[in-house]
């Protein structure tokens, strides 16, 4: 019985990880894709304006 004991971690860990992955590639795309790429893009255009003031340059 100790090599159940000794399997059960990594087997428990390998599964929670797996799910994990499979939680991330399920949310990736779908209906929040356009509302999470806009609120980049606003963040992005926000940096270039505040950088475009200061009179810096982009590098």
């Amino acid at each position: 019985m100790d090599y159940v004991s000794a399997l059960l971690p990594p087997i428990v860990m390998a599964a929670f990880f797996i799910a994990l992955v499979v939680v991330i590639v399920k949310s990736q795309g779908g209906p929040n894709k356009a509302k999470e790429d806009a609120v980049v893009d606003a963040a992005l255009a926000r940096a270039e304006s505040a950088r475009q003031q200061n009179g810096t340059t982009a590098p």
